[in-house]
């Protein structure tokens, strides 16, 4: 049963004194109440058992106002919606003369108050129901009593009615207040793309944004250089003036160089005091005498908080012919090595690339050769970090993570190879021997999923859906079990096929994750787009919350956005016991980082696999963080 409703407001507009008396005796003061015979009527009125529920009592205060003629009720209309005392039905004759008839009336009403409930009171029409809907609907808010009328019937309509109109008021709100926050979604959107792709202290592009330009330059049939660019004796700012000092001479220097750099130049800061310019040039001696120009306007003297600071940098730089490089990093990597030339013979010089700096070219490749035998020499291994619930810190999955011990080379970062592996076929290879192992190791777990990261490689292989079933189900594993982690760049570059590969993949059962999520290019009509089961929050954002309000809005945004889409979100990089909290405070679904658990071996995963939980430490011991990475 619906709570009573407390009062409502009721128009009369008649031209004959007698109705107005019979409508006071009719909404005056009862006793008793026929509760079944009004629900009767509402399922009468508009055709369905269940339209209106049974009102808890007949105790409704009807608040009837009377007017004679329909340009007086009218008036009484604006007046309503002014003061926001609306009135829920009103009850009109249709022949009033003189002034304006019952349809008009009804017209100017329903011109002014869309949500009000019309009843026409005649026993004699001019006009048709057809004429008055067409002048004063739509049809399902306008009804008809024929006079002389039953005070019963009046009554029960009106009730019937004021439920109604109670009914369509809360839904007009909670629409309204979807709606706000719609548009909250979309301005946090905004803004968290902007925090992503802009330095918080310059407000310059940053180092995700700049390697976005840079991979467009690669791609590009133009020549351009690419100068890094690192400030000399910094830290002496910062150890005598403060920090707040050496913000202020990173933000004047940033201002410098977007004025000195060329027309369709960029200038991005990657970090600390280092920034990194991209310029269109004919070849390497524009490209060297535009770096130099550069170098000298922020070799000053500057006033920073009324003391003297001399200015001072060194400059590494890259000149890209069209078509010779495809790789961005492997652009930033040869200038940051001539950035390290220029530092190493003197600072405060540039120096132009060369071919016999580049001792990691041949490292690379050693690694390279190295990675296509690590696999049949068993040098390769899976570790597993939990996946956890918010309540009771369950077990739900694990993300299976690679590790490479080279007996030659030591243990080699997943950052350092899986580029490599990423620029060759061995992506692949290495793919698929992550897939068997992980669904192996799986096998053995009461229930858990296994989360695999792919590359964007990877993702546009041909075939790929069929590639993974094929995989996954020679091993006997549900696809529900198998979750499959893509980042935003693995989906940009091609939405269209990204959302049908990513559609086929769910049709087939498989659990579908979109990693490191905010600090992309995804947007809200994106994330609808694509068939996800999850958004994994990205660590820095994690990582900014007792910091900075921005990362806070975002995460409690990105956790808001996934529940209204039905998602789960996994916040990545938990590492103190305040994070947790107020990550499960936000709502955040799941969590994972080395606070509640490092990645581990398959034999200890297994272990706390089947206890299920994070907790105190029976069967395996499980490495609590310290608020490092390490």
């Amino acid at each position: 049963m619906s709570e009573g409703i407390s009062n409502v407001r009721i128009l009369i507009v008649d031209d004959e004194p007698a109705m107005h008396e019979s409508y006071r005796q009719v909404f005056g003061p009862r006793k008793g109440g026929n509760a079944s015979a009004l629900n009767a009527m509402a399922a009468e009125l508009f055709g369905d058992d269940d339209a209106v529920p049974e009102p808890a009592d007949d105790a409704i205060d009807f608040q009837c106002a009377h007017f004679n003629q329909g340009l007086d009720a009218v008036e009484a209309i604006k007046d309503s919606l002014e003061t926001g005392k609306r009135f829920s039905v009103a009850f009109i004759d249709v022949r009033m003369p003189p002034g304006i008839d019952g349809k008009e009336t009804a017209r100017r009403i329903r011109a002014l108050d869309p949500d009000i409930n019309l009843v026409i009171v005649t026993g004699y029409s001019d006009f048709s129901p057809l004429d008055i809907s067409r002048a004063a609907g739509p049809v399902d808010k306008i009804f008809y009593i024929a006079k002389p009328f039953q005070a019963e019937e009046v009554i029960q309509t009106a009730t019937a009615l004021a439920h109604r109109w109670e009914a369509d008021a809360k839904l007009r709100n909670a629409i309204a207040l979807l709606e706000e926050q719609k548009l909250e979604l979309a301005a946090n959107e905004s803004r968290a793309v902007h925090m992503a792709n802009h330095d918080s202290l310059t407000d310059a592009p940053n180092r995700l944004a700049f390697l976005h330009m840079l991979g467009k330059a690669v791609k590009g049939e133009q020549c351009f250089a690419m100068a890094m660019m690192d400030l000399d004796r910094f830290k002496i700012v910062n150890d005598t003036l403060g920090h707040l000092a050496g913000d202020e001479l990173i933000r004047m220097v940033c201002e410098i160089l977007r004025q000195q750099v060329p027309a369709n130049g960029f200038v991005a800061r990657l970090g600390g005091d280092e920034f990194a310019m991209l310029y269109p040039v004919t070849g390497e001696d524009e490209a060297t005498m535009i770096a130099e120009r550069m170098l000298k306007a922020v070799s000053i003297s500057f006033k920073v908080f009324g003391h003297s600071v001399q200015g001072g940098a060194s400059v590494g730089l890259m000149v890209v012919q069209p078509r010779t490089i495809h790789d961005p990093i492997d652009v930033m990597r040869r200038a940051d090595l001539a950035l390290n030339e220029a530092k190493h013979n003197g600072r405060g010089i540039v120096r132009l690339f060369d071919e016999v700096m580049d001792e990691s070219i041949r490292f690379r490749r050693q690694i390279e050769g190295g990675l296509s035998e690590a696999i049949a020499k068993g040098e390769l291994k899976l570790v597993f970090q939990p996946i956890v619930g918010r309540d009771a810190l369950e077990i739900t999955g694990f993300e299976a993570l690679i590790r490479w011990c080279s007996p030659e080379y030591g243990m080699v970062s997943p950052g350092m190879f899986i580029p490599i592996a990423e620029e060759s076929n061995l992506i692949h290879e290495l793919g698929d021997w992550v897939i068997d192992q992980a669904v192996e190791t799986l096998k053995t777990w009461p229930g858990q999923y296994v989360s695999v990261n792919f590359s964007p490689r990877q993702f546009r292989r041909h075939n790929f859906v069929g590639h993974v079933m094929e995989r996954v189900a020679n091993a006997g594993v549900e696809p529900g079990r198998f979750q499959i982690e893509i980042t935003e760049t693995a989906i940009f570059d091609d939405v269209e096929r990204a959302a049908d590969t990513l559609f086929k993949l769910r049709q087939m059962g498989f659990r579908i994750a979109l990693d490191d999520f905010g600090t992309g290019y995804s947007s809200l009509y994106n994330i609808r787009r694509f068939a996800l089961d999850c958004l994994k929050i990205d660590r820095s954002f994690v990582d900014g919350m007792g910091r900075e309000r921005e990362s806070a809005a975002i995460v409690h945004s990105i956790i808001h956005l996934g529940r209204a889409l039905g998602m789960e979100v996994v916040a990545e990089g938990v590492e103190t016991e305040t994070q947790l909290q107020s990550l499960r405070v936000a709502g955040c679904s799941h969590l994972q980082g080395y606070y509640l658990a490092r990645p581990m071996d398959a034999e200890d995963a297994l272990v706390l696999a089947q206890r299920g939980y994070i907790g105190d430490a029976e069967a395996v011991e499980v490495e609590l963080g310290n608020g490092t990475r390490g």
